[in-house]
């Protein structure tokens, strides 16, 4: 699995060329001869959508933008460790600069960037943090604040229908990805002492919305349905997933749900009324961001010191870093928030069942 045969580097940038031994796939700049900056991005899997239609793209145009000469590597490891590492090898085979790594495995990942290190190729941890590593930077949003401003929207909603009294459902992300251990912290900071019993709790393995239905159904099966008074989604995925269970229990009216991403199905169900909200992370800046990082990396330029605005601590040290602010989105901040920004297009958004919904929120 772990073949050090390196890939040829003279393909147009938009071919796509398998890593050794695993069968992913890895994007590379034509070649025009002599020796350019190469810079790879990682990315963990593709179940969250917004890894290949928004961060992908936006650091790739970035890249571009900055350093037309760079060749830029690319492959994610849909969920698999063990295939990052060998992605991470073959990268590294093929000349990388630097490494932008979106971990699968938070704890587990360290062993890419000791085999970084090792080269002498320094480590962006993009979005999820890596673990007791030397990563250099980090590149993310608050992740604590994401889950206090989703429990903080989750208790008000409960209090203003004068529900605060009663049962939640928790869905919660992978258990191991680092950040969704930061928005359960987060969340729990709200809801602990807010008078809101926790009646279930589930971590969702790989952020599975297969496994968040199936926690939502034994959740329902376990209260009842007229116990779930709502129910905190670690992300749109899950939401998804508890959505569809709570449907199929028939729900006549489903309560408010948390989620996260301001994915595409999910900004379509907070305009239909069934999600209550969504975090939306702007992945364009924190993808731009990690472009301005890797370029100056694999160019050895200077990090542009207001580029930095804080520090995370990882285990290993206290890693310099770029926090992006996380935005609440509700039904009727969507044209506002997502919409004004281009995230989604009015076309995308309004299509089929959701015409009417789009029309009364005010987007056309």
């Amino acid at each position: 699995m772990h073949r050090r045969k390196a890939v040829s580097i003279t393909a147009v940038l938009l071919g796509v060329l398998p890593f050794p031994g695993c069968g992913r796939a890895v994007d590379q700049a034509s070649a025009e001869g002599g020796r350019r900056p190469a810079v790879a991005l990682l990315l963990p899997e593709s179940k969250t959508a917004r890894y290949e239609t928004q961060d992908r793209p936006h650091f790739r145009r970035r890249v571009r933008e900055l350093c037309p000469a760079c060749r830029l590597l690319y492959a994610n490891a849909d969920q698999d460790a063990s295939v990052q590492l060998s992605q991470a090898e073959a990268a590294l085979s093929n000349g990388a600069d630097v490494l932008v790594l979106d971990p699968v495995d938070s704890a587990a990942a360290s062993a890419i960037v000791m085999k970084a290190k090792g080269a002498g190729v320094p480590v962006v941890s993009y979005d999820r943090l890596v673990l007791d590593a030397d990563v250099d930077y980090h590149v993310s949003f608050d992740n604590e604040r994401v889950g206090e401003l989703q429990a903080r929207a989750l208790l008000d909603r409960l209090r203003e229908l004068g529900r605060d009294q009663v049962s939640v459902v928790m869905i919660n992300g992978s258990p191991t990805d680092h950040n969704a251990s930061q928005f359960k912290r987060g969340a729990h900071r709200v809801l602990d002492g807010s008078g809101l019993r926790i009646g279930a709790e589930y971590d969702t393995p790989d952020w599975s919305p297969d496994r968040a239905q199936q926690q939502m159904e034994q959740a329902v099966t376990r209260l009842g349905r007229g116990a779930v008074a709502g129910v905190y989604a670690a992300n749109d995925g899950t939401a998804g997933g508890a959505v569809a269970a709570m449907k199929a229990a028939g729900f006549g009216e489903l309560p408010p749900v948390t989620g996260q991403d301001a994915e595409l199905a999910a900004v379509q169900r907070i305009l239909a009324g069934e999600q209550y909200m969504t975090v939306y992370k702007a992945i364009a800046p924190e993808a731009e961001a990690a472009a301005d990082l890797a370029v100056a990396l694999a160019r050895r330029a200077p990090i542009r010191a207001e580029l930095i605005n804080a520090a995370v601590d990882n285990g290993f040290r206290r890693v310099p870093s770029v926090l992006l602010a996380p935005v609440v989105v509700r039904q009727e901040t969507v044209k506002a928030t997502v919409m004004a920004d281009g995230f989604w297009s009015p076309a995308q958004v309004c299509t089929g069942r959701f015409v009417d919904a789009c029309r009364r929120a005010g987007i056309r």
